[in-house]
């Protein structure tokens, strides 16, 4: 190889280095990239909302379901019979109103009955009291008709307080006697318990971690698997504090996963963290102490999937990289 041609593989390599020194340069002024990223999604943890037992399980570990799809059901058994039970109850309650409709319409009957008997009374003392005066009777004739006067009053008093109490338990609240109302609420409530024994997905997405079997008593409200939300996946990237600056909300951003390589998809940055990944820890750093050292610290930056890679299925908790592209 002679010299000339020596010198000239000499220069040409260093015209690509430096030429692969300055993108790098010039890429490493305009991008922020980190390997410290992770794939996250919306996921639902589904439980049951009543208690009883797994009748059937109608989905399995990693499959797909739609909004509406019966996932599992409960024995409706129970609750079927807790809902007779509280529509014996509310006839019960339906009936005791009517009960107490004819107390009161018997009442009010005895009232016009005491009233009238006190007018009769109040009548016959009137003219007693007139004879008295002519001397015709005695004056022991008036004390009797002054008795019988104030003993009907006293009898219209006591039916009339008979009438208010029966006319209690009748009272209305919105054309029905509260008992009548409460009867109602649980019939609804073991109705409402009753349609919870068949669990559907509440959105789109994927099954994970199902262990569920038929047979396996549940208690509500405790999570028994998650379902993963379709359309919902983001990277959470950490970056350097001192990485953040020249990072806004709505710059686009590649992102490589790890477990299938040689693919690229798209990003747009959502939010950036108003704290550092420490500070939200279980056990936040206690920096106020004699032997600390400085630790440059990572804030997390939501990237949100864009474009055709928003519905795509990815595995949550998967290593990333990511590359932000700056604005300028």
């Amino acid at each position: 190889m002679n010299r000339t041609l020596k010198i000239g593989i000499a220069v040409l390599l260093l015209v690509v280095g430096a030429a692969g020194g300055a993108w790098y340069w010039i890429r490493s002024e305009h991008t922020r990239a980190t390997d410290n990223a992770y794939v996250n999604a919306d996921i639902v943890q589904v439980a049951s909302q009543v208690n009883g037992q797994i009748a059937g399980v109608d989905v399995h570990e990693g499959q797909p379901v739609t909004a509406g799809q019966l996932l599992f059901e409960l024995d409706p058994t129970p609750l079927k019979l807790a809902l007779s039970m509280a529509e014996a109850k509310l006839a019960e309650a339906e009936q005791g109103t009517r009960e107490d409709q004819t107390t009161v319409a018997a009442n009010q009957a005895t009232v016009m009955q005491a009233a009238a008997d006190l007018g009769s009374a109040r009548s016959a003392f009137l003219r007693t009291q007139a004879l008295v005066k002519q001397n015709f009777i005695s004056k022991q004739a008036e004390d009797d008709a002054l008795a019988k006067t104030r003993t009907a009053q006293a009898m219209l008093a006591q039916t009339e307080a008979r009438l208010a109490g029966a006319k209690m338990h009748t009272t209305a609240v919105g054309g029905a006697t509260p008992s009548v109302l409460a009867a109602r609420a649980a019939v609804d409530q073991a109705r409402l318990d009753l349609a919870h024994t068949r669990v559907v997905a509440s959105k789109d997405g994927w099954i994970s971690n199902l262990t569920l079997t038929p047979g396996t008593m549940v208690t509500a409200n405790v999570p028994l698997f998650a379902l993963i939300a379709r359309g919902s996946f983001w990277v959470d990237a950490n970056f350097k504090e001192t990485e953040l600056p020249g990072i806004q909300v709505g710059e686009p951003a590649d992102i490589e996963i790890d477990m299938q390589p040689g693919q690229h998809f798209h990003g747009k940055v959502q939010s950036i963290g108003n704290g550092t990944g420490a500070a939200f820890s279980l056990l936040p750093a206690q920096n106020a102490t004699g032997n600390w050292v400085k630790v440059t610290q990572r804030v997390p930056v939501r990237i949100r999937f864009a474009g055709n890679d928003i519905m795509q299925a990815f595995r949550v908790g998967a290593s990333a990289h990511v590359a932000i592209d700056l604005k300028d």
